[in-house]
């Protein structure tokens, strides 16, 4: 018998390179059936199963033409067939088991991405892995994570913009109202004091200016156009001229004002801007201060430029100070009608404070403490 070696696939090229062109047609054809199931397949388990068959397969025809080229014999092939069939049943075998936490994950993840759809933000898959699966899984949360924040910031600005309008349709409504019972009473020549009406109507129309002048401001500051006209300024003096214009509301309200300041304190500023800072600061202090008490403003230089208002009030609550600057927010919004006010003053005192390259901030209690620093002009 002649022996059997690798010396037959030399003997006869063409039959040679015919297997080897056969076997390469074996599997792109095995190659194209799997993309071709693959696509289709909604399991990944059957596909991980159908790899592993077509890999046998194809294994088993390297066989035989490997026997028809006698590299090796009959005998042989059917060793090497037999083989091929209890490889093909282990691995069939093993596959199947090592892909069921492979299927459990992915159905976990496809009931994640369900209960996405139908509104759940809280899910999460769960899934740990290292592979490109734990990837998806990882990537699936963190978008779902990030879509729950963003639910729950869309929420607080629809709250903030119901708050918004109401607290916009009250302010107007109440100047509106009184300017309208105003000239109606002058109109139908019942009023007993036509000059002190038309002096009521003027102020109503100067609170209505005000608001306006106050949204427009917003506006501008969140929009990065609140800039400021800046000069030598006595930061020390422009606090006090604003304290001076606000004695007669403190003196109906039944609060005192005092003025803490050591000489002059120069800075670079906006006067005109720094002075409503100060303003919305301390009427914001007088509204919250009780009867009979003193609201302190004080300006300092050690440290830089500072300004400090502190009442005697409640203060803030400590849930509030990180959205006091924000517009439209009030530390007790049921106050809102009985007080007045949008809840624009610290918003605009921000944005105004931050165009002049300073900073405001909420100091601990006791009491209502609102202070801002302005750039040192000696430090610059």
């Amino acid at each position: 018998m002649e022996p059997v070696g690798w010396s037959h696939v030399f003997d006869d090229p063409t039959k040679s390179v015919v297997a080897l062109v056969g076997l390469t047609i074996g599997i792109a054809v095995g190659g194209w059936g799997l993309r071709a199931y693959t696509r289709r397949s909604r399991s990944l388990r059957g596909q991980v199963l159908a790899v592993t068959m077509v890999a046998l397969a194809l294994g088993f025809h390297a066989a035989v033409l490997l026997a028809q080229l006698m590299v090796i014999d009959g005998a042989q092939l059917a060793r090497v067939g037999a083989v091929l069939a209890a490889t093909a049943i282990v691995a069939l075998g093993l596959a199947f088991v090592a892909t069921i936490p492979l299927a459990n994950d992915v159905h976990r993840i496809e009931a994640t991405v369900r209960r996405i759809e139908a509104g759940d933000r809280e899910v999460r898959t769960d899934v740990r892995r290292a592979d490109e699966l734990g990837h998806v899984a990882r990537a699936l949360d963190e978008l779902t994570e990030r879509l729950d924040r963003l639910e729950s910031e869309r929420s607080g600005l629809e709250r903030e913009r119901a708050f918004m309008l109401s607290s916009i349709g009250h302010d107007l409504r109440t100047p509106l109202t009184a300017l309208r019972a105003a000239i109606e009473a002058v109109a139908d020549g019942v009023a007993p004091d036509p000059d002190r009406y038309l002096r009521s109507m003027l102020g109503d129309v100067e609170v209505l200016a005000t608001l306006v002048d106050d949204f427009f401001l917003l506006a501008r500051i969140e929009a990065g156009r609140g800039t400021v006209a800046t000069t030598d300024t006595d930061l020390s003096e422009l606090v006090d001229e604003a304290i001076e214009a606000l004695r007669p509301v403190a003196q109906v309200n039944q609060v005192s004002l005092r003025l803490d300041a050591d000489g002059a304190v120069p800075v670079v500023a906006d006067p005109t801007a720094l002075g409503r800072v100060v303003r919305n600061l301390v009427e914001n202090a007088i509204r919250h201060a009780p009867d009979g008490t003193t609201v302190a403003v004080s300006v300092d230089k050690t440290l830089g430029p500072t300004v400090r208002v502190v009442d005697d009030g409640p203060g803030f609550p400590p849930d509030f100070t990180t959205d006091a600057f924000g517009g439209f927010t009030r530390a007790d919004p049921s106050r809102a009608r009985a007080t007045g006010g949008v809840g624009l003053g610290l918003a605009i005192a921000k944005g105004l404070v931050e165009a002049h390259g300073g900073r405001i901030w909420i100091e601990d209690p006791p009491g209502g403490r609102v202070a801002f620093e302005l750039p040192d002009p000696g430090r610059s």
